[in-house]
């Protein structure tokens, strides 16, 4: 059999709609099922591209989701491309919620909805984590293991113990890839 043709337009509403109707959770959860879309399913970006694309994202305002779609829509497929991506980012999030709220609003003392909500956790959390491990095993591959290691224990420790917002923290990495990578 030969392959499926798909209108471009068509492929990139399609893609964000399945990552971010099966990403529970919300943007975090999505950019795992993301990544599978742009970088691994249709090529879109390379996995340093997606990196780069996504420590930019964060340093933004705003949902990660929908800045992500917007990025990748508009690379891949100009305007249309753009709005393509976006109303596959938004549209299931709020049909889904809407039609979520009621049931669980119907059934919020039910052990099966609590258990639903609870046990999905892992999962989301181990898809963040090979998600990690892929962006971490490319810039080893790109900027080695001492400065991966020194912007990772640096990040680390402006986020988890002095509470420094993520934005600072990217723009430090930037500068430091910027004026320090270059001198070694």
């Amino acid at each position: 059999m030969g392959a499926i043709f798909i209108p471009i337009g068509v492929a990139v509403f399609l893609a964000f709609f399945i990552a971010n109707l099966l990403g529970y959770g919300g943007g975090p959860a999505s950019i795992p099922l993301m990544y599978d879309q742009i970088v691994t399913r249709f090529g879109w970006l390379s996995n340093t591209e997606f990196s780069q694309m996504l420590a930019l994202g964060n340093s933004l305002p705003g949902p990660i989701a929908t800045k992500i779609a917007a990025y990748v829509g508009y690379d891949v497929y100009g305007w249309p491309g753009f709005f393509a991506a976006l109303a596959g980012t938004i549209i299931p999030s709020a049909v889904v919620l809407i039609y979520l709220l009621k049931i669980l609003r119907k059934y919020k003392q039910s052990p099966i909805v609590k258990g639903m909500s609870l046990l999905v956790q892992p999962v989301i959390a181990i898809m963040m984590l090979l998600l990690t491990w892929n962006m971490a095993a490319d810039a080893v591959g790109s900027i080695g293991y001492i400065h991966s290691l020194i912007i990772a224990g640096i990040a680390f420790l402006a986020l988890g113990k002095f509470k420094i917002h993520p934005a600072f923290v990217i723009i430090f990495a930037f500068l430091y890839g910027g004026f320090i990578l270059p001198m070694t």
